[in-house]
């Protein structure tokens, strides 16, 4: 009887714990011929999501993308801004990091930097694989539609805004958070009027945004928000969030960004 009741005990604990696992999206493998790797992608479907529909989805990139990185929080708030149908249901791909520093920078000649990061300045390698292959295998096996949304922050908002600035076909909207554009000795501000007097691309969405984050950083995401506010080709929405650091950021802009990006496409 003894071992009969422990038998019982053991059965139930392991239908109490033993239960499936709970998932928030689908891993993917790319292998790169461009960078020369494999490269991992954190997938959200959302709710109804099917192969066999017509249904298609905005697309949103998200830089910084592994799962202990930005992806569950930027998924989290998708799921609650479609839910309450503030913005459209979308596919979410989250880009997960092997080396950020490498990936999203572009050459410096600052010796200092590059003496403390000895792997930067292969952007031009990234964008390219953004564009040659992540883009085309996620249009060629999801149900996608024309929208493609990134989303980057610091040294992810200094790539995301290169993007904008050199290849700004890749996407529709910009959200450029707390953007490093420090970055040798500030040149892509420097340059960025000479990039966009060259664009042909119109009907952009940018979204930019900055905390309380010292001089530099305030100062450079201003500039850069002057300089495109000049441009027809585009349409900025500029938030400063002072309340926000540059640790605390990220979460509370991405979703006033949101309902700003979304609001004419309820």
């Amino acid at each position: 009887m003894k071992y009969f009741c422990s038998l019982c005990f053991l059965i139930i604990s392991f239908n109490l714990f033993a239960q499936e696992p709970f998932t928030l999206g689908k891993i993917e493998k790319i292998q790169s011929s461009v960078l020369k790797e494999s490269r991992t992608l954190n997938i959200y479907l959302p709710e109804g999501y099917a192969v066999d529909s017509a249904k298609t989805y905005p697309v949103i990139y998200l830089l910084d993308g592994s799962a202990n990185e930005d992806f569950i929080h930027i998924v989290g708030l998708v799921q609650f801004l479609t839910m309450i149908e503030t913005m459209p249901k979308s596919i979410v791909v989250g880009i997960a990091n092997v080396d950020r520093k490498r990936d999203f920078t572009f050459p410096t000649t600052i010796k200092e930097d590059l003496k403390d990061y000895p792997t930067t300045g292969k952007s031009e390698k990234f964008i390219s694989f953004i564009e040659k292959e992540l883009q085309p295998f996620i249009q060629n096996n999801y149900k996608t539609n024309e929208s493609k949304t990134i989303i980057g922050q610091s040294l992810g908002g200094l790539l995301a805004t290169e993007i904008l600035l050199k290849k700004p076909q890749l996407f529709d909207n910009y959200m450029i958070i707390s953007p490093s554009l420090w970055w040798n000795n500030e040149s892509l501000l420097g340059e960025a009027p000479k990039y966009l007097e060259q664009q042909t691309k119109t009907n952009l969405r940018v979204y930019l945004s900055v905390g309380t984050e010292g001089k530099v950083m305030e100062g450079d995401t201003r500039k850069l928000a002057e300089i495109l506010k000049q441009r027809t080709n585009l349409k900025l929405d500029f938030l400063p969030l002072p309340d926000e650091s540059h640790l605390t950021i990220l979460h509370n802009s991405i979703y006033k960004g949101f309902g700003i990006l979304c609001q004419k496409k309820k």
